[in-house]
């Protein structure tokens, strides 16, 4: 048995990361070696460890890294940390192979102890491009360090090819958000507001915003700025999930937690829904709204009208379902006022979904994993030259 070691930081990358943790766990090659980190094991965040708990995934190791605060500083800290901490447990407990997803700094930090012990990298989710955030040149980093890739979408491939990436390591797979929505036994619209204690819920939007982390804005006066467009919106309810651990995303809960309060009649916040809960919002809600990377990879799959705010996720590609706003009151207002148009609900039926490759992406990522660990493989990586191709 070929031991695999799977890094999850964060509820938004276990819900990716999900079926391919269930394929390496039920393979009768491979051992399952799951490690949770980052905001998994913080109440503030909601304790989402209880999640991979709840599916019934045995946990190897539990890092707290989160020791240190969330502004910039603090943020180094956790970083030169966490290099130290998994540095050590890959000497007590080293893996044939670590399988990371996307683009934080816990991530950056977990490759880096990796690369540098030479253990062989898989990252799902390379080649994107989020201008509005760090997590850019995290995920590009994490990219270089990778020994096979597994982008979502063919833009996000081409990019890793133009990283230096040799092609024969470099497969476009789709996203995996995309084979959740078809295969997460989602709940009824009662089950769901049962789950939120939120009676007569529809319509309601559901709403998502993280601090821009790359070009030194002000995430409270951004988020004053979604907020001031909601109170002219009139007749939707509000589900809020909170923001991640970046520097800022403190306040901003904050503000959440005060704008709800003030309007408890239609507001409500959660740190995490969890998976069922969250994809089953996605699917009754009228429309999405924020600037996770969520509303724009995985709302297309259910052709749900979404407005995208800010530059966060600005270089990601965009279906039609995505409308794209400035971070000013009245660009959100207006961006709103037209996903909740009948013509634009029409427009989401009939969206292409770009992060659909035709195939189980799990299956192929697992398959191909398996391959790897089992055929002789040198982790020295040389630099893909494309000019002239």
């Amino acid at each position: 048995m070929k031991k695999i070691m799977v890094v999850t930081s964060t509820r938004a990358d276990y819900g990716l990361l999900r079926p391919v943790i269930k394929r390496i766990h039920d393979s009768d090659r491979l051992e399952l070696c799951l490690v949770a980190t980052g905001t998994h094991l913080l109440e503030k965040y909601g304790s989402t460890v209880t999640e991979i708990e709840n599916d019934g995934f045995p946990i190897a190791h539990r890092v707290d890294i989160m020791k240190f605060g969330f502004g910039e500083y603090e943020t180094a800290q956790i970083i030169a940390y966490t290099v130290q901490a998994f540095s050590q447990l890959l000497k007590e407990d080293r893996p044939d192979m670590m399988v990371v997803l996307g683009d934080r700094y816990e991530m950056f930090a977990v490759c880096t102890a990796a690369a540098t012990l030479s253990v062989p990298l898989a990252h799902i989710s390379g080649g994107d491009v989020t201008v509005g955030a760090k997590d850019d040149f995290y995920r590009h980093c994490m990219t270089k360090m990778a020994n096979l890739h597994f982008p979502s979408c063919p833009d996000s491939t081409q990019r890793v090819l133009q990283l230096g990436e040799d092609p024969a390591t470099v497969h476009n797979v789709g996203g995996l958000g995309n084979e959740n929505i078809h295969n997460v036994p989602l709940m009824s619209l009662d089950e769901l507001e049962a789950s939120l204690d939120y009676k007569n819920l529809v319509p309601f939007a559901l709403i998502t915003y993280h601090p821009e982390t790359q070009k030194g804005t002000q995430p409270a006066e951004e988020m004053a700025k979604m907020l001031a467009a909601l109170d002219k919106t009139e007749n939707l309810n509000l589900i809020f999930t909170k923001s991640n651990a970046d520097a800022g995303g403190d306040e901003l809960n904050r503000m959440v937690d005060e704008y709800c309060e003030k309007n408890s009649h239609r507001a409500k916040a959660f740190f995490s829904l969890g998976l069922r809960r969250y994809l089953s919002a996605m699917k009754y809600t009228s429309l999405v709204l924020g600037n996770s990377s969520s509303g724009v990879v995985e709302t297309p799959a259910f052709g749900t009208p979404t407005v995208n705010i800010g530059d966060r996720q600005k270089g990601r590609f965009i279906a039609e379902n995505v409308i794209q706003t400035t971070g000013e009151t009245d660009s959100i207002l207006a961006g709103i006022r037209t996903a909740l148009s009948a013509e634009h609900k029409e427009i989401c039926k009939n969206v292409t979904n770009p992060y659909y490759a035709g195939v189980i992406a799990s299956e192929e990522i697992v398959n191909i994993i398996t391959e790897y660990v089992y055929s002789p493989h040198n982790t020295i990586k040389i630099f893909h030259d494309i000019k002239g191709e």
